[in-house]
């Protein structure tokens, strides 16, 4: 095997089995982009592999250095909290290894193209033709109960109103935050526009976006003057694997610094006072590795949305790159 660094690919996980073959398929592209070196995957919740299994197989195979990247988009509980808590853990039981962990792929230029190529190609599939000043952009997010995290859903939203000449831009989140889906977009039908483009931002297809899809047709239902133009999500576009192979490149060059200045666990943030400080620790054990929906045709009754992250130091004990 390759003497240059290992990568592991941390993902989120789902039930749904087609966003696990999503993420496997990003998987799959980025062996193609380092195919010098020994890449292997895992999940945080629910899919197979976990996590640990991968990390576990690369120290099999003779990795020295471990470059684990967050198969996510946004800093959240799951990225400064559950994963750095997976990568320490591991990282303690191997003190011969240098593991180091990577950030989020954030907002990045090439993700907001995507964005707008995705926007560009449902507004084709369009059978009339509405003016951008008309057209009112709503930008979904995943949601989360961190308020820097869900700001960045608004940054992504101003860049593309702005970029693209919309007349109106809103912003709504799927779970945890609000205004979920229905209110948003209820809301947005009141703003007088002829088409309300609805873009799920995120990286791969499951529950939240197909819920996304299913709330969208039901407002639309209830607005039949209203176009819904329900748009494609970022999934395995090149630009989305160039962002990855970059944050990859980052934990060898030392530059993966996360934004640290409006992160709770650091700093008062207005309504997470408590947080500053908590302890590093993974919450998500007790759906770890149990599998997808398709393997058990059952739900597990877990709310995709986790109300129960609690923070970290933002410390980590051995050498992975700046991850704060």
């Amino acid at each position: 095997m390759s003497d240059k660094p290992a990568i592991m690919i941390c993902g989120h996980g789902s039930r749904d089995e087609g966003a696990v073959e999503e993420f496997n398929l990003l998987a799959k592209n980025l062996r193609e982009r380092f195919p010098d070196r020994d890449v292997e995957s895992g999940f945080l919740e629910f899919a197979k592999p976990i996590i640990r299994t991968g990390l576990d197989k690369l120290v099999e195979r003779g990795a020295k250095q471990i470059l684990c990247v967050p198969g996510m988009l946004f800093a959240a509980g799951h990225v400064k909290n559950d994963l750095p808590s997976e990568v320490n853990n591991f990282a303690a039981e191997h003190a011969d290894l240098d593991v180091r962990f990577g950030r989020e792929l954030a907002i990045d230029r090439r993700l907001l193209e995507v964005c707008k190529q995705r926007i560009e190609e449902a507004e084709a599939n369009c059978p009339d033709e509405v003016a951008r000043k008309d057209t009112l952009l709503m930008v979904v997010g995943r949601g989360t109960n961190d308020s820097d995290a869900n700001s960045n859903v608004h940054k992504v939203m101003r860049m593309l109103w702005e970029g693209m000449g919309f007349g109106w831009g809103e912003v709504c989140y799927s779970g945890v935050a609000f205004p979920r889906v229905p209110d948003g977009l209820e809301h947005a039908a009141k703003l007088g526009y002829k088409r309300v483009v609805v873009i799920p931002y995120f990286l791969f297809t499951g529950i939240l976006v197909n819920r996304i899809y299913d709330q969208t047709d039901e407002v639309a239902a209830n607005h039949p003057d209203i176009e819904f133009v329900k748009v494609g999500y970022l999934k395995d576009h090149p630009l989305v694997i160039d962002t990855f192979v970059d944050r990859v490149e980052e934990m060898l060059s030392g530059e993966n610094n996360m934004n640290c200045q409006l992160c709770k666990y650091r700093e008062q943030i207005i309504g997470y006072e408590g947080e500053v400080g908590a302890a590093q620790v993974g919450h998500h054990h007790h759906v770890m590795g149990i599998g997808t929906d398709g393997e058990h045709d059952h739900h597990h009754g877990h709310d995709h949305g986790h109300h129960h992250h609690h923070g970290h130091h933002h410390h980590h004990s051995h050498d992975h790159g700046d991850d704060k």
